[in-house]
């Protein structure tokens, strides 16, 4: 991941609806939940809700499916994990005494 998309991922997430959003999302799993699902869970008003699972779908985030007459929405775990691996990446350098127990990008699965 470079740069740019960190930040726009993080500008994403930087709203605490579109975070509650997107923890609604992780918590779902990969099968994600329709919008009116979210927008219950959460008390959102669908057309604000459409506006962040918008802007986390723009981010690369999250991603949406039609089945029948319904959205779906669900978070990427691969963007996740490739943010938080680009947050991590350099945890620790120069650091030896503390790499071993602080930190390991790429160990959590």
């Amino acid at each position: 991941m470079d740069s740019s998309l960190a930040v726009s991922a993080l500008a994403a997430l930087a709203h605490d609806r579109r975070l509650a959003v997107y923890r609604t999302l992780v918590v779902a799993g990969p099968d994600g939940l329709a919008a009116g699902a979210i927008a219950q869970a959460l008390d959102v008003p669908p057309s604000s809700l459409s506006h962040h699972l918008g802007l986390l779908e723009q981010a690369g985030l999250a991603t949406v499916r039609r089945a029948g007459r319904s959205l779906f929405y669900a978070a990427d775990f691969a963007a996740m994990r490739a943010l938080i691996d680009f947050l991590t990446e350099d945890c620790c350098r120069g650091l030896a005494p503390l790499a071993e127990t602080a930190c390991q990008p790429g160990e959590c699965q």
